[in-house]
């Protein structure tokens, strides 16, 4: 009789936590997500003002689930693409802008890994001009 109680305890116990870890896993998601949509608005040729506040609102509210090799990444990235960096790079941004994918990709445990010898991302611009307000 204990042991089955026992095995129902700990079924249901790791029951709730595969759904805990679920919801979290959603969660961050979510807040992946809305960062690379900030991304459109502060891309070169695109940028707009309110771009530029939803992609510092998608920044701070990662703050929430990141794990630190994911806002490593991100600090890295910002320092790049700041308004005040004198000296940007091409080359570093595509390299700092990777690594951040990368490690949301790794926290996300999306399957396969990937190789980060050789994993590279770059963003689209649709090529059309912002309105002006």
């Amino acid at each position: 009789m204990f042991g089955g109680i026992t095995v129902a305890g700990l079924s249901y116990w790791f029951t709730k936590q595969r759904e805990r870890e679920a919801d979290w896993r959603k969660e961050k998601l979510e807040h992946y997500k809305d960062f690379v949509a900030s991304l459109s608005g502060v891309i070169s040729g695109e940028a707009t003002p309110e771009g530029h506040r939803n992609f510092s609102r998608a920044c701070n509210k990662m703050m929430l689930v990141a794990p630190q090799q994911v806002m490593d990444a991100l600090h890295g990235f910002q320092q790049e693409i700041k308004i005040s960096n004198k000296d940007k790079s091409l080359e570093r941004h595509d390299a700092l802008m990777s690594k951040f994918f990368f490690e949301i990709r790794k926290d996300l445990a999306i399957s396969p890994s990937d190789d980060p010898e050789t994993f590279k991302v770059w963003l689209w611009a649709s090529g059309q001009k912002p309105r002006d307000p």
